[in-house]
């Protein structure tokens, strides 16, 4: 099991990433797929047609987001964090994603770059 970490600079203010990370019409606007997500503890959520699934586990309004993500038949839980932090009118995100089968990290951890939150930095930042 692997662990993945880290952080990316957003150009948006915290309450606005934290409803593109909980809102699910906001998560469809920067992934371009319907988005099953309710910020209700115990709750599960759907991501890009279901390849993402799990379920939310803690929330706290602009700051942070805790949820289980399921892989398969795993015993172990794999658990995401994500820590929202102001940096001036932008935000730093952290993300940390733990339990990862080894298979299947590599996968895991582009995805967290290019299309989770790369695709979440580009949609606040058209031009760039």
């Amino acid at each position: 099991m692997k662990t993945f970490k880290k952080s990316f600079r957003i150009n948006a203010g915290p309450s606005d990433v934290y409803s593109a990370l909980t809102n699910p019409y906001t998560i469809e606007l920067w992934s371009g797929y319907p988005a099953q997500m309710s910020e209700e503890s115990g709750s599960e959520f759907s991501l890009w047609e279901g390849d993402i699934t799990g379920v939310n586990i803690e929330f706290i309004r602009d700051r942070k987001v805790v949820q289980e993500w399921y892989f398969g038949d795993q015993p172990e839980k794999s658990l995401v964090t994500i820590l929202i932090e102001p940096d001036g009118e932008n935000s730093i995100v952290t993300v940390e994603h733990s339990n990862i089968p080894d298979a299947d990290f590599a996968d895991i951890a582009e995805g967290w770059r290019e299309y989770y939150f790369g695709a979440i930095i580009d949609f606040f930042n058209p031009n760039f």
